[in-house]
């Protein structure tokens, strides 16, 4: 059985839970305005057997006021948690939202960060489940301990100090920013400490990656798209950010499907940057 490791549709996974392999499914809804109702919307109703990850409390390390909204968490830390949610080494994990996978795009990437490469991301999430009328599930699975140790990472990080070295040496690093195009601009920014965005930054709202429909767009749709965007630049010197470090990950994983791979995720993101008043900052687009 081949793995899957960027999305996985209803179907599919409407096979897996019949016929097996038995994947492990995370719910990772999440609301940014009100941090207790995805989980209490995992409570209420939630895909069969699925455990939740809690973007503050699992998906992100603690804060010190320097370093970001959501900071990575401890790779230790966050193995035990998902050893102790059952994650058998090296079985399929698949993550869901309600959000178009801006949550759950998060845990992919922090699942591979981790060394884990059998991990995808239901395309179009609960909406598209319910909308083929497959079955959801209100009681909480049994739980016992799996096997899950991590690895070397899949994925790489840059840090703001190199971020910023970069800039003094000439931009040879191309930043694409998830952020939405007006907070890109300098402009309605009511979550970070500055307006604006990172010198030289290029946007591209993390919303674009899909269809009207709410799922991915074509593969060969995104390429094309982010080849326009990158320009001459190559994938493999991107660095992804956004507000927190959370929907940058939505664009590592639309380049992975695109075939583009090898970006970095700067985790601090805007949230971090902006903190610094020695950071520079650009407005406009």
């Amino acid at each position: 059985m081949s793995q899957y490791t960027t999305l996985i549709d209803c179907d599919q996974l409407a096979t897996l839970l019949q016929d097996g392999p038995t994947p492990v499914i995370f719910d990772c809804r999440f609301d940014l305005g009100a941090p207790d109702s995805g989980e209490a919307a995992y409570v209420d109703s939630h895909l069969p057997g699925a455990r939740y990850l809690h973007l503050d409390r699992d998906l992100s390390g603690a804060q010190t006021g320097s370093n970001g909204r959501h900071p990575l968490p401890d790779r230790e830390c966050l193995t035990a948690r998902l050893r102790s949610l059952g994650l058998q080494h090296g079985q399929q994990v698949i993550m869901y939202d309600a959000q178009g996978g801006m949550f759950a795009a998060r845990a992919w990437w922090l699942l591979r960060w981790l060394g884990h490469s059998a991990v995808a991301v239901l395309d179009g999430g609960l909406p598209a489940w319910i909308a083929s009328n497959q079955a959801l599930h209100t009681h909480t699975p049994a739980l016992s301990a799996g096997s899950f140790v991590s690895s070397a990472p899949l994925v790489s990080t840059i840090e703001r100090r190199e971020l910023l070295a970069d800039l003094e040496q000439g931009k040879r690093l191309t930043i694409i920013d998830a952020r939405s195009a007006d907070r890109f601009r300098g402009e309605n920014e009511t979550l970070d400490a500055r307006s604006g965005h990172i010198p030289g930054a290029r946007n591209r709202f993390f919303r674009d990656n899909l269809d009207d429909g709410g799922r991915f767009k074509l593969p060969v749709r995104l390429r094309e798209e982010f080849t326009q965007l990158l320009g001459q630049s190559k994938a493999s010197v991107s660095v992804h950010q956004c507000g927190s470090g959370v929907t940058a990950c939505h664009n590592l994983l639309a380049l992975e499907i695109a075939g583009l791979a090898g970006g970095q995720l700067y985790p601090g993101s805007w949230s971090e940057w902006s903190s610094d008043p020695l950071a520079p900052v650009a407005l406009g687009s």
